[in-house]
């Protein structure tokens, strides 16, 4: 009766206290078993779900959490079975709960979490929805970890009353999966509850700008938390960042219309970010120039993506030798940042200080999630560059995915030293970390290999990204101790070599994380995490992403994989159809994007790319891989570079030529280590040319249009 009496009154409390706000998805609360899903933020969860949804459901706690002392005060109020979440009897009394008609809810994870993410999900209440046919219903918890209640480190900001959200998502079914024993099965209904969990994480994301995100960020962190800071040394805030992010867009904004791309050649800087974020604002998308490419290239990209302003500095210029490429670039207005700051006049700054950084929402524009953010060029890898049109769905949708699998947090540092006008430095690299309140530190350069490891350790960080051949040049000049803070080391953009990771963990005891993706997507399409790792792959696929592998002829095992997502690009800007953007289309069908690679995925969801299409080579009838015969390489002489590529044979089709910086490797060691290893014959390049160094892009990767020229002029 006193609980009857008191749901509405602490119901009425909670609305008027925290705001809460319930979105139900179409659920069915009336199924006769029923199994409540959440994620587990604050000792409020259990009393929130009680009081707004609409079942008298028993609650499963763990035995550590109801022994608090504020937890049981709150439980009172409902009915709730305390279990030891490891213990196979404790789940036979949730199973027979469900099967009396009892709705029953469980927090997966057990415990509260630490991180705000996703904590480790429990393999029983999987096994429970199996074994009773059960229907799940997700409930996505959101803000609660920002109460007094959690149980956040201390550099999370608290708020007594933050608004709460509570997000019903479509229920599930769990059938019981196949396996061998009772344990296999038990383990595979965890992982698949696991998935879940992050799909819900994902799935009940805001639809925003990258803006609008920011400026949550700064609500949620704190105007005056310094994040930020470059090799100036310059500890930025929040607030400094809008402050940026104001006034050089108000001042670019007179320079240009609503909509038109902005060309930016400025390196790793926070001034650069608080431009992307400023021109975002007033509603002109960034154009992120490639500053290492060449003239022809620098060029196609401006045509493509109709560019006529291009906002750089004039000490960049000079330091990176720019001004001969500048000079050559045709049809665009060079603008330099330090003529912007001279016009910045009295009434600018009175009306930042006085009106702007008070009211920043208000200085946006109206701008959808799927208008353009931000426009990236491919890396040119394969031919001219392409502008990829990356809408604020696609970047925002991104980062949900990886919040959802890995758990950054403010208690990171993450350097970044990849250049962003690269997905992965950009998404990554740049805005997540800026978006979920991680500390960044920019670096201009991933080339410098000594001093991009004094940093690490010198500024405590604890994330570093990279590629395979950057972190090999980190590993080689590092000291040992140089990475004691590191707890994510990902590599992306190109494959992780096997060196690489034996070398990392034998010199720091670091597993390195490989993840995949590409600029169309982002980019991250999947990544290994710590609660989904399998060597010799790049992980699961991320939340929310549809997949298909169509076969490739010549090719047994694996298929071309073509993926669908809110991560994906709105389209293509080509050099010879300037400003028509071409939007993403595949044999599947619109919306699709085929990614060029071939892949298998095995029965764990877990992707092993097995090549490139345009990176395999047609020999006597078969189809030979030329990643195959760079692995043979690196077999026979693991301490060199080496890559691959074909040139036209008369006999046999194509021919393989394998360029090397080891100047000793011959084709009889080749051979030696293909019968070894078991590979054919046909793997095994006929041509070995001796290099100095491999011709890199500026993101890292090989250069594989120039190495096909240098090959067929073998």
């Amino acid at each position: 009766m006193m609980r009857t009496l008191l749901r509405p009154l602490l119901r009425g409390l909670a609305r008027l206290l925290f705001r809460v706000d319930v979105r139900l998805h179409q659920s069915d609360f009336a199924r006769p078993r029923l199994l409540v899903v959440a994620n587990h933020e604050s000792f409020l969860d259990g009393l929130l779900i009680g009081l707004f949804l609409p079942i008298d459901p028993v609650f499963v706690v763990h035995t550590g959490i109801a022994n608090n002392f504020w937890f049981r005060i709150l439980l009172s109020q409902v009915d709730y079975l305390a279990v030891d979440p490891t213990s196979p009897m404790a789940m036979k009394k949730v199973i027979r709960l469900i099967e009396s008609g009892r709705p029953v809810v469980i927090f997966p994870e057990g415990r509260i979490t630490l991180t705000g993410s996703l904590m480790k999900v429990y393999d029983g209440p999987a096994f429970v929805a199996a074994k009773t046919g059960a229907t799940v219903l997700p409930v996505r918890l959101d803000g609660a970890s920002r109460s007094y209640f959690s149980r956040l480190s201390g550099k999370y900001p608290k708020e007594f009353f933050p608004t709460i959200r509570l997000t019903v998502l479509p229920e599930r079914h769990f059938p019981m999966p196949e396996g061998a024993t009772a344990r296999l099965r038990r383990r595979k209904s965890g992982e698949a509850m696991r998935r879940l969990m992050q799909e819900m994480i994902f799935a009940s994301r805001p639809e925003q700008t990258i803006y609008t995100a920011l400026c949550d960020a700064a609500e949620i962190f704190g105007k005056r938390r310094r994040l930020l800071e470059d090799v100036k040394q310059i500890e930025y805030s929040y607030n400094d960042l809008l402050k940026m992010a104001l006034v050089l867009g108000r001042q670019v904004e007179r320079l240009s219309r609503p909509g038109e791309r902005v060309g930016l050649l400025l390196p790793n800087l926070v001034p650069t970010l608080g431009l992307i974020f400023g021109l975002s604002a007033r509603r002109r998308v960034p154009a992120m120039l490639n500053y290492t490419a060449g003239v022809d290239a620098m060029q196609a990209a401006c045509d493509g993506a109709e560019v006529r302003i291009v906002v750089t500095s004039r000490a960049f210029v000079e330091q990176a030798k720019l001004g001969d490429k500048l000079a050559a670039l045709q049809g665009v207005t060079v603008q330099y940042l330090e003529d912007i700051r001279e016009r910045i006049g009295l009434a600018d700054k009175l009306w930042l200080i006085a009106y702007a950084i008070h009211f920043p929402r208000a200085m946006e524009l109206h701008a959808s999630p799927e208008d353009a953010a931000v426009v990236l060029f491919t890396s040119g890898s394969e031919g001219k560059p392409k502008g990829v049109v990356l809408p604020h769905r696609a970047i925002l949708a991104n980062i949900a995915q990886i919040r959802a699998v890995i758990d950054f947090s403010v208690d990171d540092k993450v350097l970044n030293a990849l250049p962003i006008f690269h997905s992965f430095g950009l998404t990554a690299g740049a805005l997540l970390p800026v978006l979920t309140g991680a500390s960044l530190f920019l670096y201009p350069s991933p080339l410098h290999y000594r001093i991009i490891p004094e940093l690490a350790y010198d500024r405590s960080c604890t994330v570093l990204f990279g590629t395979s051949t950057f972190l090999a040049n980190y590993a080689k000049f590092a000291h040992p101790y140089d990475f004691y803070r590191l707890r994510y080391v990902v590599a992306g953009a190109e494959k992780l070599s096997e060196a690489v990771r034996s070398q990392w963990f034998e010199k720091f005891g670091i597993r390195i994380f490989e993840g995949y993706g590409a600029t169309e997507t982002a980019p991250v399409l999947s990544v290994n995490t710590p609660m989904a790792y399998k060597t010799g792959t790049v992980g699961n696929l991320l939340p929310g992403i549809e997949h298909r592998l169509l076969p490739v002829p010549g090719i047994e095992h694996g298929g071309i994989l073509h993926v669908r997502g809110p991560n994906v690009m709105a389209g293509y800007l080509k050099a010879d159809q300037p400003g028509v953007l071409q939007p993403p289309a595949s044999e599947l069908g619109a919306g699709w994007y085929e990614t060029g690679d071939v892949v298998q995925i095995d029965d764990e969801g877990f992707v092993k790319i097995v090549g490139r299409v345009k990176r395999f080579a047609k020999i006597a009838g078969e189809m030979v891989s030329l990643e195959v015969a760079e692995k043979l390489a690196a077999a026979s002489s693991p301490e060199k570079m080496h890559a691959v590529s074909s040139q036209p044979d008369a006999a046999k089709g194509e021919a393989l030529v394998l360029f090397t910086t080891d100047g000793e490797l011959t084709r009889e060691q080749l051979a030696a280590t293909a019968r070894e290893l078991g590979v054919p014959e046909l793997a095994v390049p006929r041509k070995i040319r001796c290099v100095e160094a491999l011709p890199l892009l500026g993101t890292g990767k090989i250069d594989y249009v120039t190495l096909k020229r240098l090959a067929e002029a073998v």
